[in-house]
């Protein structure tokens, strides 16, 4: 076989010439079921923790670890109480999760909210919520914590105590 013959020698503008691709038209839209995928996902996981702390009483002792803080240090962090709380809410108790961590309580309800809006624009169609706090809200929300902290180690912050 004579090399010269080999397409690999023949020079690049006898190459056959390829059509050029087409365009990219826009992209089809995804289905509901699959719109619906990812916020169902996240909400089964919040609804299955729920059921578990709902079905094991973190008031019973030895079901959960104690909190490091607290042991080491004898002082409440702002989670403290919050087992208690998720279990007093997935009963309908919402004194007793409100007396057990408020802050807690305000975090499932801002989930909660979420969760519904995310839903409600994956059924329609539309874009996936986001969350985009400025460095102000961030230190804002940081300070709110430390503040709930704080004065649930008071005396006169007692009622914020698990």
């Amino acid at each position: 076989m004579d090399p010269s013959r080999t397409p690999d020698a023949r020079p690049p503008d006898a190459w056959p010439q390829q059509a050029p691709a087409p365009a990219p038209g826009p992209a089809p839209a995804p289905s509901r079921a699959r719109r619906l995928a990812a916020p169902v996902l996240y909400l089964a996981g919040a609804v299955s923790a729920f059921a578990y702390v709902g079905a094991v009483d973190p008031n019973e002792p030895g079901h959960y670890p104690v909190c490091p803080m607290l042991r080491l240090t004898g002082l409440l962090c702002p989670g403290c109480g919050g087992l208690r709380s998720a279990h007093a809410f997935a009963h309908g108790d919402l004194a007793a999760a409100l007396g057990s961590n408020a802050l807690a309580v305000a975090g499932y309800f801002v989930f909660a909210g979420f969760m519904a809006v995310w839903l409600v624009r994956a059924l329609r169609g539309g874009p996936v919520p986001r969350v985009v706090l400025r460095p102000a809200s961030w230190w804002a929300l940081g300070a709110l914590v430390l503040v709930f902290a704080v004065v649930r180690n008071l005396s006169f912050g007692a009622a914020l105590a698990p």
